[in-house]
């Protein structure tokens, strides 16, 4: 393992402050210095960058993202055995670590920081897929932050960055479809964790698009919820729990409505969504 600066190795650190993860919590500890430098790297450049993350706990990301150039950290623990880690990485890198103890589905992100700002984070399995869906939902977009590049159980991360006709393709892939660029960056084998979780995980690089800002986040999730609801229906079925005349959708969208909401690219998703706000 690469030193990367001058505090401890972090399973001395762990041993130290007697900080064991918490299932509950969702956590999973890297300590592989090289392997969160790589994830911060994945981030591409953090020179003049305010970084937010999430669910740091011992450390060992945020000593990367530090190390990499990030202008500051601004890192949200809830478990508050990790606050005292957090403050020595401070004190090492001083006026550079903002340290928050809190709920990370309770924060208002856009008001953590001004100027450009990059999300990076190896999440609480727990509350990564609610993290992203509330980043990605974000209004107005694009969003505050240039970039997401965050650790997910591989199987999510195939939903995030699935397109049509896949077998993962499902809500989430049209979502993060409609308003991002998203790609698996890498794969993290589980053996890189303390405790290793029963399966792979993924590090997933997401970036804000332009989108169509006639069309409204809750007409897409209305029109994907009813699609996907019932995701082995045709159309022609699915869409009438809309309550609208299915015909006017499917023509507005140039659909038969003998498909099944797997096979339809984002755009025809988008189509639907239009259609059903006329």
């Amino acid at each position: 393992m690469s030193q990367i600066d001058d505090l401890p190795p972090l399973r001395e650190v762990i041993a130290k402050h007697d900080l064991s993860a918490k299932k509950q919590l969702g956590q999973n500890f890297l300590f592989d210095l090289n392997l969160t430098s790589r994830i911060a790297r994945a981030a591409g450049s953090l020179k003049d960058v305010s970084v937010i993350e999430v669910g740091p706990g011992p450390g060992g990301l945020t000593r990367a993202l530090l190390a990499q150039g990030a202008k500051k950290v601004i890192a949200i623990e809830a478990d508050e055995r990790a606050i005292p880690i957090l403050e020595e990485i401070s004190n090492a890198y001083p006026n550079r670590l903002e340290i928050i103890h809190a709920d990370a589905l309770e924060i208002d992100y856009c008001k953590l920081s001004t100027g450009r700002v990059k999300i990076i984070a190896n999440l609480p399995y727990n509350i990564a897929t609610p993290l992203l869906t509330g980043w990605l939902s974000c209004e107005p977009w694009p969003s505050f932050f240039e970039s997401l590049t965050l650790m997910f159980q591989k199987e999510v991360a195939q939903r995030i960055c699935a397109k049509s006709g896949d077998k993962a393709y499902g809500r989430l892939g049209v979502l993060s479809g409609w308003r991002t660029e998203a790609q698996i960056a890498f794969d993290v084998d589980r053996s890189n964790f303390t405790p290793a979780p029963k399966v792979t995980s993924s590090i997933v690089h997401l970036t804000p698009k332009q989108i169509d800002e006639t069309i409204s986040l809750k007409a897409l999730e209305n029109v994907t919820r009813a699609a996907f609801g019932q995701r082995r229906k045709m159309l022609r079925q699915s869409l009438k729990s809309l309550g609208m005349p299915v015909a006017d959708l499917l023509n507005a969208a140039d659909l038969k409505g003998t498909e099944r909401a797997e096979e339809l690219p984002i755009s025809a998703f988008l189509k639907l969504s239009k259609a059903t706000m006329n």
